[in-house]
């Protein structure tokens, strides 16, 4: 009896027992520059992880080690059980891969991108024809199959890639910046799905984005700062350990009244961008005690819950988006 590619993947996915990604303190360089240091993290068999950071984090150099595209310098990455840089042709069976640039031939149908894609992992005849008809139905769009990609919007070009990476049944799959380009209506439609093939088929999934509301979204997630995991955990767990509200002052001069601040109560004020800020438990409360300290000084005051970006200036001292990376963003866009 002959034995498909498909019937192989699933038969010898994650080795029981394992994670279904395994990252061991990799390391990686562009000339001196360490774009990775050092990191390590391990996915669980259905679960959505993020890898969350600006621009130069080191969650691309991280994404296309994972995919196979390029070997660290050091450290290694296990998908499924199997060593990525040793052997990738192993692993590359085990992953599906979304890329942030557009993959899916505009020129042709839906249908007859996914039927090439099939083709690539040994689908024929009518098991092709039947993955398919079963991914397009899935990402709905089973009604427009024989439709040019080009007249699709972003939304639905953004579901043939997913459908691509889908065709071989894999039990990780690696999106870089899912999202990119789409509106509101199409993020939301494609969480939705990416939820459901969590819960549905089990699969591993990986997202790499700077958007803190799409991290929320994932079950944990690892924050990328300079080539270094900074933060590891749930969303919650790691808002969590904020220990508080968190504050934020406006003033003439930040400085000194951070260093007043500091004498006055304890804790730590940290002046980013001309506002001070604090974490304090029970915020709304202690606001009173810092007006009534320093009569006619505050210009304004916010008391707000933590956020993801309030654990990456804890961690790193500063914003997520500097004047740097907003700058890139510019360029991008």
């Amino acid at each position: 009896m002959e034995t498909t590619l498909e019937n192989k993947v699933s038969d010898s996915g994650s080795r029981a027992g394992s994670p279904a990604i395994q990252v061991e303190n990799i390391h990686h360089f562009y000339g001196k520059r360490a774009a990775l240091n050092g990191v390590s993290f391990t996915v669980n068999t259905g679960e959505i992880f993020a890898l969350l950071g600006p621009n130069g984090s080191g969650k691309t150099t991280l994404f296309r080690i994972l995919s196979t595209l390029m070997l660290p310098a050091s450290g290694r990455a296990l998908l499924g059980g199997f060593d990525a840089a040793i052997h990738p042709d192993e692993v590359r069976r085990r992953i599906g891969v979304v890329f942030q640039a557009q993959s899916a031939d505009i020129k042709l149908t839906a249908a007859e991108n996914l039927w090439h894609q099939g083709h690539l992992y040994g689908l024929r005849g009518a098991e092709l024809k039947k993955r398919i008809a079963e991914m397009l139905g899935r990402v709905a769009l089973a009604d427009r199959a024989n439709e040019r990609v080009e007249t699709f919007s972003g939304g639905m070009q953004r579901r043939v890639e997913l459908a691509k990476g889908l065709m071989h049944r894999p039990s990780v799959l690696l999106l870089d910046e899912p999202t990119t380009g789409l509106d509101p209506g199409a993020r939301r439609d494609l969480w939705q799905y990416l939820h459901e093939l969590r819960s549905q088929e089990r699969v591993s999934i990986i997202v790499t984005t700077h958007l803190m509301e799409e991290a929320e979204r994932c079950d944990r997630l690892a924050i990328l700062s300079a080539g270094k995991v900074v933060a590891l955990g749930t969303p919650a767990e790691l808002r969590s350990e904020i220990g508080g509200d968190v504050i934020v002052l406006e003033t003439e001069n930040a400085d000194s009244l951070g260093v007043r601040l500091e004498q006055r109560f304890g804790g730590n004020a940290t002046v980013l961008d001309g506002k001070v800020r604090m974490e304090r438990r029970e915020g709304h409360r202690f606001v009173t005690d810092i007006v009534e300290a320093f009569p006619g000084e505050i210009q304004s005051i916010s008391v707000s819950k933590p956020t993801l970006e309030d654990v990456f200036i804890d961690r790193t001292g500063h914003r997520f988006w500097t004047e740097e990376t907003q700058e890139e963003e510019k360029q991008k866009k």
